[in-house]
């Protein structure tokens, strides 16, 4: 991977140099790092996790929460795992530290390369603590039962991998033999292989660097100042005056100071929040204002007396609040507090409906879920001469470049947006965050500018899964067809637009399900309150209308008397099938062939799940089943992704690859498909990644559309690259490429050819041959009543879910899960089963734990994530259905691994309790009361 922007920490005044005479006072600590004796002038109490990072630059430790909630910051002290958040500085003295860039000397340890061979890091941000955890384990248990490694690494969370390969990779590290040398596969093999993350080696040596881990010695620190209130006007007294009389305050920084339009959005038409508030806050947790310093000066800065007068003004939380008569409105361009909605209409539902032999209706509620990400928001920025850069994590550069510019009233190209490592994203990344602030603050001084947000900061200001209020009603024949269906779901998109728009017109589209629906109508509105803004989450809304959809066939097949899954393949779409938006599908339609591979599995789940019950009477298992189809990019909207590739002299072959991997592999996955399309192994690819100054525009990564569309764009680049080739070497397209040193070798039959790279000439970027494509899918928009075509490519899968309820405590206990996906084709299996096993993490967390609570859950010790003991084995089976469209055939996966996971968790809970939860998370009160309110209805059926 290369390196665009060096480490500017390297200035950074070693142990003993000469510090401004800021903060308390300071005393000198001698203790042991990696083996090396080392002495730092600190406070005492300052975090030993700040000296490792800040004195010391050992940055693979990384901070996640400063609370000891994540365990991010895990080192060894004398052998034992510690938070290194929790541990002031004092207490090591003498001792001996080990942090994951210790943990090897020149070449992995077995354990390193176990996580690479395992695909056990994705986004690498808790990769070094587990890696660390995970030694001191082997050292006293060399071959550990599975129990013990969820025992040892427990207390660190991972948000990405689902933890099952962290286990695997622990458990098999003493099978793994220590080395680097990982063999790539040969040209023309690279699709359906698994080689090694192409960017994961520095991921388990603790040298990836992340938002927070290259701050310039000479940046200023930057604090937020932010509202207190859900609602609330305010004035600032004088800001010159509190700064001056705080040392090391550089300067205040209000909405006056911003040169720009002081509003961004992820969507052009509806942007409407500001960098900073104007007079008043719509939200809890909105910024106001910048205080800008000296890093040691903001490090010990008390806010408490800040210059800001407070007041505080009626707010409403709830959609139905908002839209009560008499609402004020919070965007006087938005009636009712409506931002927007959505529409699909087809047929006539309701005449189907009350011609059905059987209907069901229901209702659903769905909670704000937290993205959890460990790395929270961080950059820095910098003037390079008249052009601002911010170097910070996104996923979407581009569009982090053009509202940055609006905002500070630059042109867009004096704006340049440079990656780091992106320690998780899963959509709540793609909106601007603190781009504009550091880049303000850098303008107005002169001096980079730092911030990197705490953990409750960064989960009061950044965006949520959409709460959902769905009612739907679906009817069938006699013979178990679906006729029709109605769907409608009030969407609480918070304060500001976001993805707002994203989530009301997506959900109508996918609503129904993978199923053939005739008669339908389905509408998503997204509305205002002075909640936290909802934004984009691992499926736009998707999720949340499953949840309500897949329940609802459970019952409907319970009325028809029919097997659940018999249910849903009798239903589903299939080759030559029209979706509700009235677009036929020709081909690549995987859902019956997922639901088909899971049959087995349905037969052997529901046999278990009958035997114990009937020798159980307070604990019941139940099995549940659900599918997902989700539409790859860009809704009915132009989605292009450009690659660019070309050889340099010394025979290397340059891919500029602009799709930020926040975990998912599309560094790997992307370099394989352009590897097979020109021919040429992946050995002889060097990376070029995402910056806005050298890569084109790979589009935002989201929407599950960067396998799909970048890796469109780079078979079409990879191809028309080997066209160049070919043509210049006067062969036809069946010859062999290969590069022996500074030249290509092209073989046809018994003829070799060779090409002398030197002598030729190369262009400005220093390629020999070079080739750029465009991938753009074919959609069509969507009528007034929702009909067209809004995506090329439709991803498809379906999972069970097998589970134990405690019926006195309500407790579930997860046995297995086991998901069918169709993915077109597995680019890299074992990256795929990667993002499945993720994905249904996540969808754990979203049916049985996870509820976010203004004001109340804001941390990571009250906002519960799944921790590696909650997470079941699971069985994944891949389905490759090829679809056209996609590059060799691929489909894009990210979102549609979670959609199903927690409507099948819901209906096995059903199953085994007779009881739906209709408000998610199902927590164990939830269950509870649901078992007593059942138990009470027989009780006075009973006595009738």
């Amino acid at each position: 991977m290369s390196q665009v922007q060096p480490d500017m920490r390297e200035a950074l005044p070693g142990p003993g140099a000469v510090r401004p005479a800021l903060g308390p006072e300071r005393a000198d600590i001698a203790f042991e790092v990696n083996g090396a004796a080392i002495s730092v002038n600190v406070p005492p109490l300052r975090r030993l996790s700040l000296v490792l990072r800040d004195e010391l630059l050992l940055t693979g430790t990384k901070v996640g929460c400063d609370a000891g909630d994540c365990g991010a910051c895990t080192v060894l002290v004398d052998g034992d795992p510690v938070c290194a958040c929790l541990m002031p500085a004092a207490s090591v003295a003498g001792a001996s530290v080990t942090t994951v860039e210790g943990l090897a000397n020149g070449r992995l340890s077995a354990l390193q390369a176990s996580f690479l061979a395992h695909g056990a890091a994705q986004c690498g941000i808790c990769t070094p603590a587990l890696l660390v955890a995970a030694t001191a384990l082997l050292d006293k248990q060399p071959r550990p039962t599975e129990a013990e490694v969820q025992d040892a690494l427990g207390g660190i969370l991972c948000r990405c991998t689902g933890y099952r390969k962290i286990i695997a990779a622990v458990m098999d590290a003493s099978l793994q033999a220590a080395s680097l040398d990982f063999r790539l596969p040969q040209s023309g093999h690279a699709i359906g292989s698994s080689p090694i993350r192409l960017d994961g080696v520095p991921k388990v040596t603790g040298a990836e660097k992340f938002g927070g881990d290259s701050f310039p010695a000479d940046a200023l620190a930057v604090l937020v100042v932010r509202s207190p209130h859900y609602h609330a006007s305010f004035a600032f007294g004088d800001l010159n005056g509190w700064a001056k009389a705080h040392p090391g305050i550089a300067g205040v920084f209000t909405a006056a100071d911003i040169p720009g339009k002081n509003c961004f959005g992820a969507i052009g038409p509806f942007a409407d929040q500001p960098a900073l508030a104007e007079g008043f806050s719509r939200l809890r947790g909105e910024a106001v204002a910048l205080v800008a310093g000296e890093r040691e000066a903001i490090l010990d800065l008390d806010l408490s007396d800040f210059p800001i007068r407070w007041s505080e003004l009626p707010h409403f939380l709830q959609p139905a609040e908002a839209q009560a008569e008499g609402a004020a409105l919070m965007h006087d361009n938005r009636p009712a507090n409506l931002l927007t909605s959505g529409l699909v209409e087809r047929g006539d539902p309701e005449a189907a409906l009350a011609d059905a032999a059987v209907t069901v209706s229901g209702a659903i509620d769905t909670s704000y879920v937290e993205h959890a990400y460990i790395e929270p928001e961080a950059g820095y920025a910098y003037l390079d001469g008249d052009t601002l850069v911010v170097v910070a994590c996104t996923q979407a550069p581009y569009m982090d470049r053009d509202e940055t510019a609006k905002v500070l009233g630059l042109a867009v190209d004096k704006v340049r947006i440079v990656p780091t490592a992106t320690g998780g994203g899963f959509g709540s990344k793609l909106d601007v965050s603190l781009q504009p602030l550091i880049g303000l603050v850098a303008l107005k001084t002169g001096r980079p500018a730092a911030l990197a947000y705490t953990r409750t900061e960064s989960m009061i200001s950044t965006t949520k899964r959409h709460p959902a209020v769905m009612k739907a009603t679906i009817g069938a024949d006699a013979d178990g067809l679906v006729t029709g269906m109605i769907f409608s779901g009030d969407f609480n998109t918070g304060a500001y637009a976001s993805w707002g728009p994203t989530v009301a017109n997506r959900v109508p589209v996918h609503a129904s399900g993978p199923y053939a629906t005739p008669n339908y109508r389905a509408e998503g509105r997204a509305i205002h309150t002075h909640g936290p803004i909802s934004g984009a989450f691992r499926g736009f809304g998707v999720p949340q209308a499953t949840i309500m959809q897949e329940t609802l066939y459970d019952e409907l097949a319970g009325k028809l008397g029919m097997d659940r899954l018999d249910f849903r393949l009798k239903n589903c779409l299939r080759n030559g099938s029209e979706t509700v938006t009235g677009q036929r599908l020709d081909s690549g339609v995987g859902i019956a062939e997922c639901l088909e591979s899971l049959r087995p599995h349905w037969v052997r789940a529901t046999a278990d799940a009958d035997a114990f019950n009937s020798a159980n009477r307070d604990r019941k298992r139940g099995v549940g089943v659900a599918s997902c189809w989700y539409g790859c990019g860009n809704t009915s909207l132009p989605n292009p992704s450009t690659i660019l590739v070309g050889i340099a002299a010394d025979g290397t072959v340059i891919l500029h690859q602009g799709a930020v991997d926040i975990g998912q592999g599309s560094n790997t996955v992307i370099t394989q498909i352009c590897a097979d399309a020109l021919g040429l192994p992946l050995e002889k690819f060097q990376l070029k990644s995402a910056d806005t100054a050298i890569t084109p525009d790979a589009g935002k990564t989201s929407a599950s559309r960067q396998t799909f569309v970048t890796g469109k764009a780079a078979e079409k680049a990879g191809r028309a690259l080997r066209e160049k080739i070919l043509r210049f070497a006067n062969v036809s397209g069946n010859a062999a490429l290969q590069l022996d040193g500074q030249a290509i070798v092209i073989r046809e039959g018994e003829a070799t050819r060779r090409i002398d790279l030197a002598s030729l000439d190369v262009d400005a970027e220093g390629f020999i041959f070079r080739a750029q494509e465009t991938y753009d899918p074919p959609t069509l928009p969507l009528d007034a009543k929702g009909q067209g075509k809004p995506y090329a490519v439709y991803g498809f899968g379906a999972q069970i879910a097998e589970l134990e309820v405690d019926l006195k405590l309500g407790t579930v206990k997860l046995i297995k899960i086991t998901a069918a996906h169709d993915v077109g084709k597995a680019i890299n299996p074992l990256l795929v089963e990667g993002q499945i096993e993720g994905g249904i993490a996540q969808g754990i967390g979203m049916a049985l734990m996870e509820e976010y609570i203004p004001g109340r859950t804001e941390n990571l010790h009250d906002y519960l994530i799944p921790t590696i003991g909650d997470v079941p084995p699971i069985e994944t089976i891949l389905i490759e259905v090829p679809d056209p469209e996609g590059p060799f055939g691929a489909k894009g996966l990210g979102e549609h691994v979670l959609i199903p996971t927690a409507p099948a968790i819901l209906n096995a809970i059903r199953h085994a309790t007779g009881v739906l939860i209709t408000k998610v998370p199902a927590t164990p009160t939830r269950i509870r009361a649901g078992i007593r309110e059942k138990d009470g209805i027989r009780e006075k059926e009973a006595r009738r």
